[in-house]
């Protein structure tokens, strides 16, 4: 594991010059849902794998198994051994063509990764599209990959032999605005977020509206009021989770 970083301000710098193991520990694996990305990571760096389920919150349940088939059509053998994922690259990542059965963001995320560094080109069709699919396939190439995202919203991968490091500002996190917009909206208050993207919260901010919320929107701002209490109203949500 990489074990230089620092945080300067709201700036972290990590230094992934030299990795001492290629294994991640059960005890970190099981922080957060979102550990399982480092799969696809470990396996474009090293070739190989080893860790555990991931962990985080329980929202019943929630298999890995389209990470894992995805990830066996690049090349990766992968055999569980003491709850463990033992994964090796016998001959090296390779592309391939990859229908998901649903567009799932954590598993386009983990191919993405991986195929970076496979041999010839990768294509994810029915691949997600959220937002955080397009900021990864702009950081991946920041760090000298080749990632296209396509019209009808297909993922080309063409891999490359080595990545480098890069400079990155990473989008606003949404569910954390929505949550702090919907905490705002219940106490019947008044608030102003500032550093968030409006256009990646086009499932929420109108039914909010719809509920009785005061809203402006600028580039980078939002402004929620709130004076009454909310009105019941049906709507669908399209923020999944991974």
């Amino acid at each position: 594991m990489c074990r230089k970083s620092h945080w300067e301000a709201e700036k972290l710098t990590v230094n992934a010059a030299q990795l001492s193991s290629c294994a991640i520990s059960d005890t970190l694996m099981r922080e957060m849902r979102s550990s399982i990305v480092f799969l696809g990571a470990m396996i474009a760096r090293c070739g190989q794998a080893k860790l555990s389920y991931p962990g985080g919150c329980e929202l019943g349940p929630r298999p890995i198994d389209l990470h894992l088939s995805s990830l066996k059509k690049l090349g990766v053998t992968i055999r569980e051994d003491g709850g463990y994922l033992d994964c090796t690259t016998p001959k090296g990542l390779h592309g391939a063509q990859i229908t998901l059965p649903f567009p799932s963001v954590g598993a386009t995320e983990n191919i993405m990764i991986a195929a970076s560094m496979a041999q010839g080109e990768t294509v994810i069709q029915n691949a997600a599209r959220e937002p955080e699919i397009l900021d990864l396939a702009g950081f991946l190439n920041a760090c000298g990959a080749k990632v296209r995202i396509l019209p009808d919203g297909t993922v080309a991968i063409e891999g490359v032999k080595q990545l480098h490091g890069c400079r990155y500002r990473v989008i606003p996190d949404r569910i954390v605005a929505v949550t702090y917009l919907c905490c705002c909206a219940v106490e019947k208050g008044e608030l102003l977020l500032r550093g968030v993207r409006p256009d990646h919260l086009s499932a929420v901010l109108p039914l909010l509206e719809e509920m009785g919320c005061q809203l402006k929107t600028e580039k980078d701002t939002i402004r929620i009021v709130c004076r009454q209490p909310l009105r019941a109203v049906s709507g669908i949500s399209t923020m999944p989770y991974p």
